[in-house]
């Protein structure tokens, strides 16, 4: 038979004792963190570049207008030709002019290149529209020739710079290392810092339960191996608690299930002897029905049956624990005489103060399996019995009644007693073998074995009343559905 141990072996083979590093969590979130950051710095990084490039641009035309509101000053054509060059050199240009009332004038040239690559209103560029331009410098620029035109300042001029792109290609990309490397700075350091807080809040809870899984699997009827929570009360919290909940629960299931396995071992062991046993005090029994005494002819059909019966559970006493029920066995009974077989075995004493009521009519008539329908009655009949014994009190009334009831084709089968009642652990496990006993060293099995033989009724079972001095128990069993095929097949033989 499988035990818990077993269970747990199983289990821990199929499932990985640890993750690796590549594939854990922790290194997925910070690989996750790097990649976001730096995807969020590529979009910073357009506008950036291109803000530093309208930048650049301003400041050049606003030296070039310091420049040109001088020489408009003074006589531009003062200046020598080495004098103009100094200047144009000082802020990289090859030309500045200035245009006043429609009126543009050339102020000092070095040379004039044959074509301006590009045409910049400093006042009409922006940092998005200025984007594509800006990456296009970075990415092909340094040797091209742009023309920046625009207002400085309050100034009513108009200044117009010819200029090479050369060192605004090399400033550009001086620029972009730096973006580039304070970037990474940026999405190392962000991705330590929200990993170390992740790792902390998620990552090391979900690890922790994820041991506590895999050692519990490897040893389930461990207690240790139980998770303990912690006090959270977020989703990992109720994870945690969750956890714990169902592996004491799954542990409490599998000690059950040991229990049973036990049992069954035992029950296996003794079945074969006592098998042998009844068989001989069956054929002695048989030796009774030839003694002409009345008082022994009174009583020997009832042991017969008795020993019948005994002999048939002692054949089939491992089905609960390893195998279904065998299928009713299904006639029509009259109900009140096999009551009345079952009281003679509950062995009621006078002196016990128990009486036992049969409330059944004579002609009320059950569909079932006879020697099914007896268990079902004896089990919860003796649980009655057992209930009511505990009473010392001679005054209270110790009373038994079985009654039933037809509601159309389904019989209705109460039992009554004036017992103390269930309590609250028994009646939470109702039909639960092992946890729905109403006794102290009980085994709750009385109560499960007749649920799952009136299910196999098609009926059911439940406790109807539970309270001092009262509790009834009532099971419904229908008849037997009629089968049209047979019913007709019944109709076409001749009479």
């Amino acid at each position: 038979m499988t035990s818990a141990a077993d269970i747990g072996q199983d289990a821990g083979k199929q499932s990985d004792h640890s993750v690796p590093l590549s594939r854990g969590l922790s290194t997925k979130l910070l690989l996750l963190t790097i990649v976001f950051v730096l995807f969020a710095e590529v979009l910073f990084f357009l506008p950036s570049i291109a803000s530093y490039r309208l930048r650049w641009l301003e400041e050049r035309l606003a030296t070039a207008a310091a420049v040109a509101t001088i020489l408009v000053q003074g006589d531009p054509a003062s200046l020598s030709r080495a004098a103009q060059n100094d200047v144009l050199m000082a802020i990289g240009a090859k030309a500045i002019a200035v245009r006043d009332g429609g009126v543009s004038r050339l102020l000092v040239v070095s040379e004039m290149p044959p074509t301006v690559d590009e045409h910049i209103d400093i006042a009409a560029a922006g940092v998005l529209r200025s984007m594509p331009a800006a990456m296009d410098t970075l990415l092909f620029g340094g040797d091209r020739v742009l023309r920046v035109y625009g207002k400085v300042g309050d100034s009513n001029k108009e200044f117009e710079l010819v200029i090479s792109d050369n060192r605004l290609f090399r400033a550009m990309r001086a620029n972009a290392r730096y973006i580039v490397f304070v970037s990474l700075l940026i999405s190392l350091f962000t991705a330590a810092l929200v990993y170390g807080t992740i790792d902390r809040i998620m990552i090391g809870p979900i690890r922790a339960m994820t041991q506590s899984m895999l050692s519990f699997s490897r040893a389930p009827d461990d207690p240790s191996g139980v998770i303990v929570p912690e006090r959270r009360a977020d989703e990992i919290g109720v994870a945690e608690r969750e956890l714990s909940a169902m592996q004491t629960h799954l542990q409490k299931m599998l000690a059950e299930q040991k229990h049973l396995a036990d049992l069954g071992l035992a029950v296996s062991k003794i079945n074969h002897d006592m098998r042998n046993i009844l068989a001989s005090a069956q054929l002695m029994s048989d030796r009774l029905r030839v003694v002409k005494d009345p008082s022994v002819q009174a009583f020997a059909p009832k042991l017969v049956r008795t020993l019948d019966r005994a002999v048939s559970y002692s054949e089939n006493v491992l089905a609960y624990g390893r195998a279904q029920e065998p299928p009713p066995a299904r006639r029509r009974l009259r109900l009140r005489q096999l009551i009345e077989d079952m009281h003679g075995l509950l062995g009621l004493e006078p002196e016990g103060g128990i009486e036992f009521v049969n409330a059944v009519d004579v002609a009320f008539e059950v569909d079932a399996d006879a020697d099914q329908l007896f268990r079902v009655l004896t089990n919860l009949s003796r649980n009655s019995v057992q209930a009511m014994a505990g009473m010392a009190d001679e005054a209270v009334v110790k009373r038994l009644t079985i009654s039933a009831e037809r509601q159309g084709s389904v019989s209705r089968i109460l039992v009554n007693d004036t017992g103390c009642g269930l309590p609250q652990k028994a009646r939470e496990n109702l039909f639960a073998a092992f946890r729905g006993s109403a006794r102290s060293g009980g085994t709750g099995l009385g109560l499960a074995i007749a649920h799952e033989l009136v299910r196999a009724h098609g009926g059911s079972l439940e406790l109807v009343e539970s309270v001092g001095g009262r509790t009834t128990f009532a099971f419904t069993i229908p008849d037997q559905p009629l089968r049209l095929d047979e019913a007709r097949s019944s109709l076409r033989r001749p009479a």
